[in-house]
């Protein structure tokens, strides 16, 4: 190859084929030329002993401005690049280089930074000790393009890891990189593992640390988190993502293999949040078997789990409006009527939420975001709600909360129709009377009739609808049992033989 020196080794390899082929066949093999072999040939001595050339073979083009020019420049700012300088001299003697010189410019400004050139950083390999330290990040999954009910998923995994052995923990997080989604993670990965390591290291997570602050320090709730568990909290250095590198080489081979599990799938669509759960925890499962061997080693020096799991929610008063709603940190929530008035302690998790009133849990919901472009976001059950309206239907037209109460997107649409081409009045009843269906278990079977309505162009018949889902039941005929007189008995005797 040009530009590349001969070495001892393809010397000794060609003379080895030059014993049975001839001399053009022999330095093919070794990836010479004719010409360099006829040197070796000739030659009385390996490469490697042989003096290096200390002449130039052709006049340095940049010698009249290297030294005045080009140096002081690069002393000025060693970051500057070829590029850069090249077109500076050809703005200052036009006409005098082309771009052929740049890779002579480039060569020199190498050998220049060599030697005269900024500090570089300098990597330090880690030794990571069985048992010392725990990894953990968030990484952003959009790119696995995972439809969960035909809808887009947009998610991120947190992933917790032992640096000594490799054994991982994955945890599906569809919010962001909150200190909720952070405990529940890392509880969910100690547990699975069965013990805990000494030290559990991130990066700048604004969940654990407050980076805001001239000390930065730990944030209260994640200092309480590590103490229950006596881990000790430490961080790498802003910025420095190579400083958490044994997580993030982890984070790119965890989403290859997911999506490489995914085109084996030849789909990537899910029923629901659990199957995908599923799927994530089988392949994380199958990447553990290559470190059972370590991890069998160090699990004999992880400390003990406390007695139990702290707490993984976060407890917000929430008072019950008189629309049967309560506002948590930016979402509306719909509760059933028999709340109103109640002042609920509301226990947020990462998935969900629940609604404590007296001791006791009085409602669980799942929790809610505000999607894109709305400051607040809504989560309404219209079960909590269909029994007030059906005692006022009229009140549905224009409901402010109307359009977040309709369960799937075909009731939207038969609102639409029944309210361009029906009286408000009665469109009103109409569909009022179609949530109340749905209500009693019929919601999904509605939706396939009212479906087949929209692509018919036909409206609901509501009587119709109610007669093919929940028939009434018929009343019970009422049976008159007539009894035989005793008599009878008498002359059933005395037939008897």
């Amino acid at each position: 190859m040009p530009g590349k020196r001969i070495t001892d080794h393809q010397v000794h390899k060609y003379k080895q084929h030059r014993n049975q082929h001839s001399q053009v066949a022999a330095a093919a093999k070794v990836g010479i030329s004719e010409r360099s072999a006829r040197r070796i040939e000739k030659a009385q001595s390996l490469p490697s002993q042989r003096p290096r050339r200390s002449w130039r073979t052709r006049e340095d083009p940049l010698s009249a401005v290297w030294d005045s020019e080009v140096v002081p420049l690069l002393q000025t700012d060693a970051r500057l690049n070829a590029v850069t300088l090249l077109e500076e001299l050809q703005r200052r003697y036009p006409g005098q280089w082309d771009t052929s010189v740049l890779r002579t410019l480039q060569r020199r400004m190498r050998l220049w930074r060599a030697q005269f050139g900024l500090e570089r950083e300098v990597y330090f390999a880690q030794e990571h000790p069985p048992g010392r330290q725990g990894i953990s990040d968030f990484t952003v999954a959009d790119e696995l393009h995972v439809e969960i009910g035909g809808v887009m998923f947009a998610h991120r995994l947190y992933q917790f890891a032992l640096a000594y052995s490799g054994w991982r923990h994955v945890t599906v997080i569809d919010s962001g990189e909150s200190f909720m989604a952070l405990s529940t993670g890392l509880q969910a990965a100690l547990w699975a593992l069965g013990g805990v390591p000494e030290e559990h290291r991130t990066d700048s997570l604004s969940a654990a640390f407050n980076n805001l602050a001239e000390q930065e320090s730990l944030t209260k709730r994640y200092a309480d988190l590590c103490g229950h568990y006596g881990l000790r909290a430490t961080r790498c250095n802003p910025g420095q993502s190579n400083e958490n590198g044994s997580i993030e080489s982890r984070n790119n081979s965890l989403k290859t293999a997911l999506d490489q599990a995914l085109r084996l799938r030849a789909s990537r669509r899910f029923d629901t949040r659990a199957d995908y759960e599923v799927f994530v925890h089988t392949i994380v499962q199958r990447m553990n078997t290559r470190a059972l061997k370590l991890l069998a080693t160090e699990r004999t020096m992880l400390k003990p789990l406390p007695v139990r799991r702290t707490a993984e929610f976060e407890e917000i008063p929430a008072r019950v409006s008189k629309y049967a709603i309560f506002t948590l940190k930016g979402v509306l929530y719909s509760v059933p009527s028999q709340l109103i008035g109640h002042r609920l302690m509301v226990r947020q998790y990462a998935q969900h939420v629940e609604g404590w009133l007296g001791g006791q849990c009085v409602v669980s919901l799942p929790r809610a975001r505000p999607g894109e472009g709305q400051r607040v976001g809504r989560s309404i059950d219209y079960r909590h709600l269909v029994g007030a309206l059906k005692r006022k239907p009229g009140a549905f037209a224009r409901w402010v909360l109307r359009d977040a109460a309709f369960p799937r997107a075909v009731y939207r649409q038969t609102w639409e129709r029944l309210s361009a081409q029906r009286p408000e009045r009665e469109a009103c009843k109409t569909m009022v009377g179609l949530l109340v269906l749905a209500a009693d278990g019929h919601e999904s079977q509605l939706a396939q009739e009212l479906q087949q309505l929209v692509e018919l162009d036909q409206l609901p018949d509501l009587d119709a609808l109610t007669q093919l889902l929940a028939p009434p039941k018929e009343d019970v005929p009422q049976v008159v049992v007539t009894l035989p007189p005793l008599a009878i008995y008498d002359v059933l005797y005395e037939a008897a033989p």
